[in-house]
């Protein structure tokens, strides 16, 4: 295989909390690294966040996996060391059916077959620790962003060397509080690219002695950080949120896909915002899409239609606003294109915008909160069992479960001061 530069490379998985997992090895075994692939227990795809292992008859001590990597899709992260995103596969090489990635590649390939592509551009917001940014945060403040000059400077270098495409990086709402958004790309390669930038994000913050919190609610009287997704839709390179007939440019494929989003999103929420802090991010007023509607450029509804216009350069798509930072992106995709492949296929028919703040009204049903409650409505979500698998799907509900049985009686507060860095890298 080409020589590997640099000393180390590490590969990595994203586990069902949302916590990237990965092997490393000396850059002169990069090649078995990309055709044995490194060794890894079964019980890899049932870690839980703090670390604990939820087995289950299908993830056990008995058995062995293997994460493997494409030389290709080496990054470098500078200091001597690269990263690429694995796929997890059994011994034989096939990926194994736990495998998010593979499950996302075959949910691009289901529309695929239908003439659909898909675009994804993702969100990120976190949190900088122990900064002391100015003696008052303004959210979107100039000032905050001069007085964090070295750690955007740090961010800025990372991820040049990562080659990673910045859209804008801003000071958000929140205290100390940042987000970056990253251009829109194909699914899959956007959510490895999402994973590249929680890694340069995580080191830029350590460069200046800082730490970057991915945490859903970092602290329990402050912010919480989302991780939106948008989503653009074409079928043989035709637009579907524009350039048609229906409100503000929909085509039907556009109204179908929303509509088959909202209908599936109650069961898709453990999977998007299902951990055990996610519970306090999903309020109105939080900007975290509490409500299950739809709405154009509104920012409380779960899905905001974001238009084709001079100030959207993009074009149009959609962002669905409850994903947060504690979501495994492969399956937050992967679960999403299938709920809009899903109202395509099936006709799904788009309910009337939501034009105001759905807090502010009633008759609108807010998208269900809480492990319990979550779990059971994934069990029984057709989208989610045809996008993930029984094998992923069993991860996730194990997972969450012991989740909530160790964190889900204790006080907010606890819980974010213990687990306020579990989604660093």
């Amino acid at each position: 295989m080409t020589h590997v530069p640099g000393d180390l490379v590490i590969g990595s998985i994203v586990d069902p909390g949302g916590v990237p997992r990965a092997k490393a090895v000396p850059a002169s075994r990069a090649g078995v690294f990309a055709t044995a692939g490194m060794g890894a227990s079964p019980s890899w795809n049932t870690f839980c966040v703090d670390d604990q292992i939820a087995f289950t008859g299908r993830f056990s001590v008995v058995g062995d996996l293997r994460l493997r990597i494409d030389p290709a899709e080496l990054r470098d992260l500078g200091g001597g060391t690269m990263w690429a995103p694995a796929t997890l596969c059994a011994q034989s090489g096939e990926p194994d059916p736990a495998c998010t990635r593979t499950a996302l590649r075959r949910a691009v390939e289901r529309l695929s077959a239908l003439g659909l592509s898909a675009l994804v551009g993702h969100e990120l917001e976190f949190v900088l620790v122990d900064a002391a940014a100015s003696s008052q945060w303004s959210a979107y403040g100039l000032g905050v962003l001069r007085a964090q000059q070295p750690f955007l400077d740090a961010l800025l270098s990372r991820a040049r060397i990562a080659g990673i495409q910045l859209a804008q990086v801003h000071a958000e709402y929140g205290e100390d509080q940042f987000e970056a958004s990253l251009l829109p790309l194909d699914p899959v390669r956007a959510a490895d690219e999402l994973i590249l930038a929680r890694l340069v994000i995580s080191q830029a913050a350590r460069d200046v002695g800082l730490a970057a919190s991915f945490s859903p609610l970092p602290a329990a009287a402050g912010a919480g950080n989302g991780a939106h997704q948008h989503l653009s839709l074409a079928r043989d390179g035709s637009p579907r949120f524009s350039h048609g007939r229906g409100p503000h440019g929909l085509t039907d494929d556009g109204g179908h896909a929303i509509a088959g989003i909202l209908d599936a999103l109650p069961g898709l929420m453990a999977v998007l915002a299902g951990s055990v802090l996610s519970e306090a991010r999903m309020k109105p007023g939080m900007w975290s899409g509490a409500s299950r509607c739809w709405g154009l450029e509104n920012r409380e509804a779960a899905v905001r239609l974001c238009t084709a216009t001079p100030g959207n350069p993009a074009g149009a798509s959609i962002e669905i606003k409850p994903v947060d930072p504690s979501a495994n992106p492969y399956s937050a995709s992967a679960v999403l294109l299938e709920a809009a492949r899903t109202g395509i296929v099936e006709g799904r028919t788009l309910p009337p915008e939501t034009q105001v703040d759905p807090g502010a009204i009633g008759g609108i049903d807010r998208l269900p909160v809480g492990i319990p409650a979550q779990l059971e409505l994934l069990r029984a979500s057709p989208v989610a069992e045809r996008a993930l698998g029984p094998d992923i799907l069993e991860a996730f509900v194990a997972v969450r479960t012991l989740e909530h049985q160790t964190f889900g009686d204790r006080e907010l507060a606890e819980v974010c001061d213990r687990l306020r860095l579990a989604w660093s890298l």
